[in-house]
């Protein structure tokens, strides 16, 4: 696999806005305003980590999950002050 951060998250599509939640249990869930319809999601979720994270959005693939909520997403990148600012979003 590429170099990077790779998150496993879940999806809530048809949100009231876009926002990352952590739970208590570890897991994160991404709420996205775009509807689950023709990929929409998808690329919603990736344009919003793309704008929360100042990362190119060829940076960011889906490399599970596609038509699923619970979905795993590779950051790639090398940038060690990305990667931590990830972990920091991401991991409890």
């Amino acid at each position: 696999m590429d170099k990077g951060f790779t998150v496993n998250l879940r999806i809530s599509p048809n949100s009231a806005k876009n926002e990352i939640i952590k739970n208590d249990d570890g897991s994160v869930k991404v709420k996205i305003t775009a509807q689950p319809i023709d990929g929409k999601a998808n690329k919603a979720l990736v344009e919003f980590l793309s704008k929360t994270f100042k990362l190119p959005k060829t940076s960011i693939e889906i490399v599970r999950g596609e038509t699923s909520k619970d979905k795993t997403i590779l950051f790639k990148t090398d940038d060690i002050d990305k990667i931590e600012l990830l972990k920091a979003a991401f991991l409890s």
